[in-house]
């Protein structure tokens, strides 16, 4: 809506045309996001205490969790809110892709913040049912994708690219459906597996975003993208204003969720910012590169699937507790350990990430 304004404001005063710059409109919605965040913060986390509103803790978990059980929850909400509306303030209205990732993050926050209401009304961890959350994540993935694959117009939109080889791009037709499915639900799910410790989930999905979001502005620029020899993809850039507001508000939210947290992101969080990573990452054309920035959320991922599926096939677990930053809890790392070290992690996967755009 201020590109609007600003836009026509540079025909009275010409400084306002230093806004039409994506840069710049980027680096606005990072502060706004940001300060927002530390504004609204501690009315938020006193009024979800005084509502009642507080983490449920599965009788299952690590021992050293219990004392977290009551502390404020569903703190995403506020982090989705604040990405939606500085999105709404300096993103361009007029792209397509603006919309779907608004419309995608939404979706995906709504079906967490019915997992998380459900957890606190029943006084349990259970929440909605699997195979329902399953249901939705599936439709509103499903819808998003299938439009793209619609509105595509080149085959660069549909092809998949894989990285350090610049001459490698697969068609995929009705494929690109299918990967776009798997990686949205993949990438939701895998974030809120990781969710688990104070700060674990949120500052990688900054560090990743704002990865995506470097990557969506060159995709975006027929330039730069012509000289890193990566696809291009018109309007992609001006999703760097979504990564924009979500590195801020998430760098805000972590300013209240570090160890020992005084909120919880929840399901409301974690499920819209794993979408919303996935759905970056299938417009800017770059999704094996996103499984290697994050890597984090794979790993954690993949510990469930193995820790299941070797105790129902062999009767033993591979880990002491999965996900796996759990098993390193019970181990004896102290929780800060954990996530530092988990975040160090991150930022080496994303270092590696970006490397692809020029290594090829």
């Amino acid at each position: 809506m201020l590109l609007w304004l600003t836009e026509y404001l540079s025909q009275f005063v010409g400084g306002f045309a230093v806004f039409q710059y994506l840069t710049l409109r980027t680096m606005v919605s990072v502060v706004t996001a940001l300060g927002v965040s530390l504004l609204i913060g501690p009315s938020m986390i006193a009024w979800l205490s005084r509502s009642q509103i507080g983490q449920q803790v599965r009788d299952d978990g690590p021992a050293s969790h219990f004392s977290k059980a009551g502390t404020p929850t569903m703190g995403g909400a506020l982090i989705l809110v604040i990405i939606v509306l500085t999105t709404l303030l300096w993103g361009n209205l007029s792209n397509h892709y603006v919309w779907l990732i608004l419309a995608v993050t939404v979706a995906f926050g709504l079906i967490g913040w019915t997992d998380d209401y459900l957890k606190i009304s029943r006084k349990n961890s259970a929440g909605l049912a699997g195979r329902w959350k399953y249901f939705w994540q599936s439709v509103f993935a499903l819808i998003a994708v299938v439009y793209l694959y619609q509105v595509a117009e080149v085959p660069a939109q549909t092809s998949l690219y894989v990285p350090f080889f610049k001459s490698i791009a697969i068609p995929l037709g009705l494929g690109f459906v299918l990967l776009g499915y798997l990686m949205i639900v993949g990438m939701s799910n895998a974030v809120n597996l990781t969710d688990g410790l104070d700060g674990l989930a949120i500052l990688p999905a900054v560090m990743v975003g704002a990865a995506l979001g470097l990557i969506a502005y060159v995709t975006g620029n027929i330039e730069f993208s012509a000289y890193l020899q990566i696809p291009y993809i018109a309007g992609a850039g001006e999703l760097a204003v979504f990564c924009g507001a979500l590195i801020g508000a998430g760098l805000g939210f972590l300013w209240f969720n570090t160890y020992p947290a005084q909120i919880f992101m929840g399901d409301v969080g974690a499920l819209a910012l794993g979408a919303a990573l996935g759905l970056l990452a299938i417009i800017v054309r770059h999704e094996i590169v996103l499984l290697i920035m994050g890597g984090l959320f794979v790993l954690e991922t993949a510990s469930v699937i193995i820790q299941v599926a070797s105790f129902r096939l062999t009767g033993r677990r591979v880990f002491r507790m999965a996900p796996i930053h759990h098993h390193f809890e019970l181990k004896g790392w102290p929780e800060p350990r954990v996530i530092v070290r988990f975040w160090i992690i991150t930022l080496v996967l994303v270092t590696i990430g970006l490397s692809t755009l020029k290594l090829r």
